[in-house]
């Protein structure tokens, strides 16, 4: 699937963009030591019961899948990834005023700590670094809750209000915050290149947003190193090691 003329090929195209939208999924993490979900090594692949703590349902109904998640949370490997060469590739693009947006799945911030503008930056399932309750919604730092929970707090309830406490990021059975979304949608409606990095592409709606792009006329890019449901649209479909190809495809732009 990637030859040196599919790259030089995929490359002359991100050159010839204008308005560059980037779709990035937890693949794009994985060479900072954030395991993605579905891969071969995937969080849920080696242990399908973790996948328990990303529903809302589970997590608000059952005190023992908070006690885990919040055991989770403290050794999540977040807290001491750095950005790898594939965040840092965007940044240039930026540089150069063509960057029109970065619409991440992922909830680690590597793509600011790159360099990228957090005004570029359009997190769909939000964020790790906050905590939000579910009852009044107060919203505080997670490095907080997580000293909390260090010194003895196994579940440490809002202190707002006394009611459960999660990351601020969108668990299954969650809607997307419609203002984030409908930023999202807009972004894939007026860029003239989906560059869609590391995702399956499996989960909706961030997942529609290539097919949404793809409809308004923007040439699509996929770099994933699995099969996508939207690879079929796509000019280019490349399979590497993102440090590696992203790199590539920017390095004459």
């Amino acid at each position: 699937m990637r030859t040196a003329d599919s790259v030089g090929a995929a490359a002359a195209v991100v050159a010839a963009a204008s308005r560059i939208a980037v779709l990035s999924g937890a693949g794009i993490s994985t060479e900072s030591g954030i395991p993605d979900f579905r891969g071969p090594d995937g969080l849920w692949t080696k242990n399908p019961a973790a996948e328990r703590m990303s529903s809302l349902q589970a997590y608000r109904d059952d005190p023992e899948v908070r006690l885990r998640s919040w055991r989770a949370r403290l050794a999540h490997p977040v807290w001491d990834a750095r950005p790898n060469p594939a965040h840092r590739a965007l940044v240039p693009l930026e540089a150069a005023g063509r960057l029109h947006a970065i619409l991440t799945q992922n909830i680690d911030g590597l793509h600011q700590r790159a360099g990228s503008s957090a005004s570029l930056v359009v997190e769909l399932h939000g964020s790790v670094f906050d905590t939000v309750c579910l009852s009044c919604g107060d919203r505080r730092p997670m490095r907080a809750a997580l000293d909390r929970v260090e010194a003895g707090e196994a579940d440490p309830p809002c202190l707002a209000c006394g009611g459960i406490l999660k990351s601020a990021t969108i668990s299954f059975g969650q809607s997307l915050d419609v203002d984030v979304l409908a930023r999202a949608r807009d972004a894939a409606v007026t860029c003239d290149l989906m560059l869609a990095v590391g995702s399956s592409l499996a989960v909706q709606p961030a997942a529609g947003l290539v097919g949404l792009a793809a409809r308004a006329g923007a040439t699509v890019v996929i770099c994933n190193g699995s099969e996508t449901p939207y690879d079929r649209l796509a000019a280019f479909v490349l399979r590497d090691r993102l440090g590696t190809v992203l790199p590539e495809l920017v390095r004459g732009s």
